[in-house]
């Protein structure tokens, strides 16, 4: 983030405090229980979001160096993702050409070509076909076109995206909407993974999202977890075409108010939370990175999965370090395990039931969540 973010974000939040406002929308807006709850709904977002549109997959520091793979079934697309031995990440449907056997699962690095386990036909980290044995029984079969159905990539900023239907090229500047600058200058490159969790819950993937994108509940919520750390009821919301960002500032932002504005650091005072449409939550905390992608899952509305990834600035050397960030990982999980979504498994319940009201309300003071909602709304006409 440039220097001037942090100084003209600041200046926002000071502003906030001094006449007790926070970023409010001109209108109180009210929403369909229906997409939360309708099947037809729920195939159109499954296909045109997941399927046509890029994802992103992961940060690059997962794929570090040549043979570097991981496999991606979210989508309902089997994907194989790997770097190459010239640098360049690629995607591939991971299916070998002979009768489609699955090349790789998990997370590893391979040496120098993925064999299949069903006939030991090889292919290259590039997707060539390299050897192909009783080759004499294929006559027929162009083995230099035998290459691995690819996908298109786009790796910028640190991180990978996957387009897992079509072949059309990925266009950052199309997707992020200007914010290049604050991914850039975050070094996502530079990173470490330091743990990844699988969390399952029993509610549709966009309420899953939901969560993440107001603060009016903090006081109530997580009177003894986040609320004592942020400003009450206030954020900062600015939109990047259909991604967002919002600010929730922390209490300790007013020490700043006594520092030259050059040395104001805006993201070491608040909690940044981006909405990477269309399904990830990448919540910039002031000394590491949650990347939360969230999916849909067992093909019905009201069931979602995602994986709660943690990345630190430098890998964990000592036990203190990863004292610090297991506590870290507990804060997170005690907010939204055990307090985030129990409500959101309940407001689920209750919307399927059919017995409670056809629309629920957002308020002027929760203009991320409106804005994402009307985004995924319009997406899908």
């Amino acid at each position: 983030m440039r220097q001037q973010t942090h100084t003209a974000l600041s200046k926002r939040v000071f502003a906030h405090i001094r006449n007790k406002t926070t970023d409010r929308r001109p209108q109180v807006n009210h929403h369909a229980v229906s997409h939360y709850t309708c099947p037809q709904r729920f195939q159109q977002e499954r296909r045109k979001l997941f399927r046509e549109l890029p994802i992103l997959v992961t940060l690059s520091c997962q794929l570090p160096s040549p043979g570097s793979f991981i496999t991606d079934d979210n989508t309902g697309v089997p994907l194989l993702i790997v770097r190459g031995d010239d640098g360049k990440a690629r995607a591939f449907i991971n299916a070998c050409q002979h009768r489609s056997a699955r090349l790789a699962d998990g997370q590893g690095r391979v040496k120098r070509r993925f064999t299949c386990p069903y006939h030991a036909w090889s292919f290259t980290t590039a997707g060539q076909l390299a050897q192909l044995p009783h080759s004499a029984d294929f006559t027929g079969v162009d083995q230099q076109n035998c290459r691995l159905q690819e996908r298109p990539v786009a790796e910028a900023y640190g991180m990978i995206w996957v387009r897992p239907e079509g072949d059309a090229a990925i266009h950052m500047a199309d997707m992020l909407c200007g914010l290049e600058d604050d991914l850039a200058h975050f070094n996502f490159t530079d990173y470490h993974h330091y743990e990844t969790r699988r969390i399952d819950v029993a509610m549709n993937w966009k309420l899953v999202i939901d969560t993440f994108l107001e603060p009016y509940h903090f006081a109530t919520l997580h009177r003894t977890t986040v609320a004592p750390i942020f400003l009450p009821n206030m954020c900062l919301f600015d939109a990047f075409g259909r991604n967002l960002r919002e600010a929730f500032p922390r209490r300790t932002i007013t020490e700043l108010m006594d520092k030259p504005e050059a040395e104001w650091d805006f993201v070491y005072h608040s909690a940044l939370v981006y909405v990477l449409y269309p399904n990830t939550v990448f919540v910039m905390q002031a000394d590491h990175a949650e990347v939360w992608r969230i999916f849909p899952s067992k093909d019905v509305v009201d069931q979602a999965h995602m994986y709660l990834e943690f990345y630190i600035p430098e890998p964990v050397q000592s036990d203190k370090a990863k004292a610090h960030w297991d506590a870290n990982m507990d804060l997170v999980c005690r907010t939204v395990l055990d307090e985030d979504f129990p409500v959101g498994e309940g407001a689920q319940k209750g919307f399927m039931s059919g017995t409670g009201r056809s629309h629920i309300v957002f308020g002027q003071n929760e203009p991320a969540l409106a804005f994402f909602e009307e985004t995924m709304a319009q997406a899908l006409g």
